[in-house]
Order: C-alpha cells, then sequence, then structure tokens
C-alpha cells in the first residue's frame, strides 16, 4: 500500500526556519519521485519544489529559490524540504505527492503525481 506521511509543520516567527519530511512507503525508494506543493487559504494549490528518483535532477519554484531547498535519504525513503527565512506569506498546508515509477526528471505541476499525503501546517506570524 502506498502511502505518503508529511510531518515537520508548526508555527515559526518570521525570518525563521522549518524542515518537513515526508515519509514514504509502498515503493522502493529510487522508484519515484517527489514532489511539495502548498496550499494557502483561498489560494489555488501550488508547486513548491520536487526532485527526482536519483537526486540528480530538482527544481523549485523561482520565487523560493535561495530559501526552499529539497533534499532525500532513499536509505530512510525520506524526502525533505528545508525551508529558511520563512515569511508570513508561506502560510500554507504543505503536501508531498509522488510520481511512481518516475521519470529522470521531475515537474512541479500536479499532473504527473498519483500519491498526496494528508499535508501538514505551516504557520508564519510572530
Amino acid at each position: 500500500q502506498v502511502q505518503l506521511v508529511e510531518s515537520g509543520g508548526g508555527l515559526v516567527q518570521p525570518g525563521g526556519s522549518l524542515r518537513l519530511s515526508c515519509a514514504a512507503s509502498g515503493f522502493p525508494s529510487d522508484f519515484y519521485a517527489i514532489a511539495w506543493f502548498r496550499q494557502a487559504p483561498g489560494k489555488d494549490r501550488e508547486g513548491v519544489s520536487c526532485i527526482s528518483r536519483s537526486d540528480g535532477f530538482t527544481k523549485a519554484a523561482d520565487s523560493l529559490k535561495g530559501r526552499f531547498t529539497i533534499s532525500r535519504d532513499n536509505t530512510l525513503n525520506m524526502v525533505y524540504l528545508q525551508m529558511n527565512n520563512l515569511k508570513p506569506e508561506d502560510t500554507a498546508v504543505y503536501y508531498c505527492a509522488a510520481e511512481v515509477p518516475a521519470r529522470g526528471y521531475c515537474s512541479t505541476y500536479e499532473t504527473p503525481y498519483q500519491y498526496w499525503g494528508q499535508g501538514t501546517q505551516v504557520t508564519v506570524s510572530s
């Protein structure tokens, strides 16, 4: 059974950092690509970043480059999203999603992703 579980969300002050984790199970660790998406209240869900199965290809939304970094640990079947210098506009529910099987690259569009986690809330506020 394919399952994705996000964790690491919470309340943080502007300028702070959080690391989100996505635990994947039900398929081989090198068989999928993972993307992070987020959805703020009243807004459409948007792609944040993605990482291919080999970790050789990553992609991030232009507006988030330099603050958000995606990585993966295939030995643990985990994907991480390190978020630095957080701003109030980063407040959203963050989801991880998996594309199985993965291509050699990844996308920050929703279409290729068949499996989704339940989301974790990130709130940036003073």
